[in-house]
């Protein structure tokens, strides 16, 4: 199984790195990192990682992951980053989208009708591209399957191994990395937060969701007239 992971600039790389833990032990399955060319990429906390495909050498593949973080802003209205997208996603028997991943694959036109799942500020996005908000954790929804924040991102693969392969693959895979959360505060969620905190993040992440949203309309408008 081929796995593409987009890597593009100002991504988070909880969003990336934690789902290609989960699927690089997944046995059978290949991974690149695809971008524009093999220069360094930086994430939005400044991890540099290196691709190991572009655009131009990038095989064909099975499943389709695609990260969020700051950059989507900047790749949901690049022309080359969703064009590339959806001619990945065309192929693609599986189509993984974490936190504002989402975002691109609205922007690529992938999530007309359907249900999508995205992180907690950006959720309202999701309906400028056709897609129904699903606030769960994990979303999935025929070959497209979508988490919520940054964390979720380990979730997700976890069930994607489960459908793509079986359900022990994953659960030795877990196993494997000793994944089993124990968060050190109640939280998490806006439901689960103190209503002080979820006050502070918004405060915090203000500015972005500003630009984010100029970003959603500039590429919900391209999107309509294609």
């Amino acid at each position: 199984m081929q796995v593409n992971f987009l890597l593009f600039p100002a991504l988070t790389q909880l969003d990336l790195t934690g789902p290609f833990e989960v699927l690089a032990r997944a046995p059978g399955f290949r991974i690149d990192l695809v971008s524009p060319s093999l220069d360094l990429v930086r994430s939005d906390r400044g991890l540099a990682m290196l691709p190991t495909a572009t655009f131009a050498t990038a095989a064909p593949c099975d499943i389709l992951v695609v990260p969020g973080g700051p950059g989507t802003d900047d790749a949901m209205v690049d022309p080359a980053w969703l064009a590339f997208t959806a001619r990945q996603a065309a192929g693609a028997k599986f189509i993984l989208g974490v936190c504002t991943g989402s975002l691109l694959l609205g922007a690529a036109g992938l999530l007309r009708g359907k249900r999508a799942a995205c992180h907690w500020q950006a959720r309202e996005f999701l309906a400028a591209f056709g897609a129904t908000e699903d606030a769960s954790r994990t979303c999935i929804d025929g070959n497209l399957i979508t988490s919520g924040g940054v964390t979720s991102g380990i979730d997700m693969a976890l069930r994607a191994v489960a459908l793509m392969l079986d359900e022990d693959t994953a659960r030795q895979i877990q196993l494997q990395i000793e994944y089993d959360p124990e968060p050190p505060f109640a939280g998490g969620t806006p439901a689960s937060s103190p209503a002080h905190i979820v006050a502070r993040c918004l405060a915090a992440t203000r500015e972005r969701h500003a630009l984010r949203s100029l970003a959603v309309a500039q590429a919900a408008a391209a999107m309509a007239v294609r």
